[in-house]
């Protein structure tokens, strides 16, 4: 006999997307960003950091990097803002 599992399948809840990444005053240079996400970020000898103009395309691609530089970021300059995913 074939059993079925009655309970409701749950909707993922908090689901997200990165939407924007921007840099803010203040960052050093120290080009750890670039090193984690270096198809979204670029630091140019001694310049601010800067987020590529493409970079948007790799958001979904290279979430876990972009994150792991903002969390590692020592003057937590790196911000992200996120969306609910489109179900």
């Amino acid at each position: 006999m074939a059993t079925h599992d009655a309970r409701p399948k749950s909707p993922r809840v908090n689901e997200t997307r990165i939407q924007k990444v921007w840099i803010e005053a203040g960052c050093i240079s120290c080009q750890l960003c670039q090193d984690i996400a270096p198809n979204v970020f670029r630091v140019e000898d001694g310049q601010d950091c800067v987020v590529q103009p493409e970079a948007a395309r790799h958001f979904r691609g290279s979430r876990e990097d972009i994150e792991q530089a903002a969390r590692d970021c020592p003057v937590e300059v790196i911000k992200l803002e996120f969306v609910p995913t489109q179900q």
